[in-house]
């Protein structure tokens, strides 16, 4: 249905009420900026109530607003260049003040998306694979790169097994002897990152344990992923939002890290006193006894 959602709505309009087809009318005119709508936007622009948005979505078919608006976005987001993204922004985000106040929003909506449709099981499996693991690879690339920086750094910090593949140029030298006992983890959204897809694929083909973290299922990292983790990313510019996507990674480390709890605590001391030494972390009173 994702791809003809619009073709769904424009066949089913002549048989529509009159509350549906302003709806549907408005959707098939701003079939860019529709998609990342919250219920009380749509019904706002729609001039309709909120509740009719949501009986408009299931006499689509659709479970509620979430679906129609996923499968809208889906067929939006792989389409829109970073260019059309950022035209789109303006048009969604109205006015100076309140548009940095829907910003904040859409990132809240994300974050309760993406805890709505946690698969618990996955993220338990996925904690597992990364505990159990002989060494952990992360491939995160382009936006996603900032991701994949913040997990490894704080998985090294626990496991002292972490490392982050910067492009599929570096396969060869990274992951020539990878094998079933090490994680290969790929980080990735629409627009998805070619590199990190190829990078999964052959990592499969290796044999490893791959877990990917991505918007949806419809995500070409899937097909070769053993776990799949998603989060929510949409927002109507042209950056990605990783408010969701970065709640859950703080999940995953936080619930490695309780699993290694006395491990943990015994490297972090012994770095503190490393740090210490080397005046990694600013300190007003050092500061001052240097000046004088």
């Amino acid at each position: 249905m994702n791809h003809n959602v619009y073709h769904s709505i424009a066949e089913k309009l002549p048989t529509m009420s009159k509350s549906h087809k302003k709806i549907a009318k408005f959707i098939l005119e701003n079939t860019n900026t529709v998609p990342f709508f919250t219920v009380a936007k749509m019904a706002k622009k729609a001039e309709v109530s909120e509740a009719t948005v949501v009986r408009f979505a299931v006499q689509l078919g659709y479970s509620g607003y979430p679906e129609l608006q996923q499968h809208m976005q889906n067929s939006v987001q792989q389409q829109l260049t970073t260019v059309e993204r950022l035209q789109m922004s303006s048009q969604v985000y109205e006015g100076k003040e309140q548009g940095i106040y829907d910003i904040f929003q859409d990132d809240i909506e994300n974050i309760k998306t993406t805890m709505g449709k946690l698969d618990i099981s996955a993220f338990n499996n996925a904690v597992n694979a990364i505990l159990n693991a002989k060494k952990v690879y992360i491939s995160a690339n382009r936006s996603a790169a900032s991701l994949g920086v913040f997990l490894q750094y704080y998985l090294n910090i626990v496991l002292e097994n972490t490392e982050l593949i910067r492009s599929v140029e570096e396969l060869p030298e990274q992951l020539y002897k990878l094998d079933s006992r090490d994680v290969v983890f790929g980080i990735s959204f629409a627009r998805y990152s070619s590199s990190t897809v190829k990078t999964m694929a052959f990592a499969k083909k290796q044999g490893a344990k791959t877990i990917v973290l991505t918007d949806n299922l419809l995500s070409p990292l899937v097909p070769n992923s053993d776990i799949v983790l998603t989060a929510a990313s949409q927002v109507p510019t042209f950056i990605d939002s990783f408010a969701a996507p970065l709640s859950l990674i703080n999940a995953l480390v936080t619930h490695v890290g309780k699993e290694r709890i006395n491990d943990v605590d015994c490297h972090l001391e012994k770095m503190e006193e490393i740090w210490e030494q080397l005046g990694i972390f600013y300190q007003k009173g050092h500061e001052e006894s240097n000046e004088s």
